[in-house]
């Protein structure tokens, strides 16, 4: 009777559709490539695919990304650079610009599931911005949602603000660990991040209050890396890394242990 029953709670599972999935260790990236002009303005994708791969990440969001511009030759630039660190690319366009278009990209080594480009609230007289979102699946079969953005610029932090709060309804409800990265244009005691961390957190190490921008000599914090506050992340690592040929922001990497 005991292998029996045994044997229909193995059933139950199998037709029920549980997977008994692992846990994950992700390597996460964001970088504003400053359109691909480098800090000399010469216009280098060999060098920024270069800095990418050899920190080896998993996810890669990149900010100020052209698409087909003339300032930048007209180039691709994320299938450009997802050719040099043969990592799958996706570019969300958030404005026409230039003669092609301008927003943000996403390199992957994990095959996307689903992708979405939400377009952020801004004021009549501003920057469109957007956000990209990609669900991938990990090594151990986990779906893992990854978004990329770069929030207004301006000295006034109201289209920041509406920003933040578009991001926060958007993801408030979802139950997919959920990572955000970018170019927040914020820093750490802002309204902006405010808003944010009534969705997202970004760990408590001493590394991730380090400053950002710009990158020689960065002093002040304003690219992050985000988790949400499911419980199911841990920063096991975190760097600012500032490769000051490359562009005016230092990049942000983090190693993240996703429970699944």
């Amino acid at each position: 009777m005991n292998n029996f029953r045994g044997a229909l709670f193995i059933l139950f599972f199998v037709l029920s559709g549980y997977k008994n999935y692992a846990q994950d260790t992700l390597r996460v990236m964001s970088f504003n490539i400053l359109h691909g002009a480098t800090l000399e303005n010469d216009f280098n994708l060999d060098s920024l695919a270069g800095i990418i791969k050899s920190y080896n990440p998993h996810l890669v969001a990149l900010q100020e990304v052209d698409f087909k511009t003339k300032r930048a030759k007209n180039h691709d630039l994320p299938t450009e650079l997802g050719y040099r660190t043969k990592m799958a690319p996706l570019f969300a366009r958030a404005m026409y610009y230039d003669g092609g278009e301008y927003g943000e990209g996403i390199l992957s080594k994990l095959s996307f599931v689903s992708s979405e480009n939400l377009a952020l609230p801004h004021l009549p007289d501003s920057e469109p911005r957007a956000a990209a979102i990609v669900r991938v699946e990990t090594a151990n079969k986990n779906i893992v949602q990854f978004v990329g953005t770069h929030l207004d610029h301006q000295q006034d932090s109201k289209d920041r603000e509406m920003q933040a709060r578009a991001l926060v309804e958007r993801f408030h409800k979802d139950s997919i660990p959920t990572l955000l990265l970018g170019d927040l244009n914020a820093e750490p005691n802002s309204e902006t991040i405010s808003i944010l961390k009534n969705v997202f957190e970004q760990g408590a190490s001493e590394e991730v209050k380090q400053p950002t921008y710009p990158s020689k000599a960065p002093t002040k914090k304003i690219d992050y890396i985000l988790f949400d506050q499911s419980g199911r992340w841990k920063l096991l690592d975190y760097k600012v890394l500032c490769e000051n040929y490359a562009s005016d922001h230092c990049i942000v990497m983090a190693t993240l242990l996703l429970y699944p």
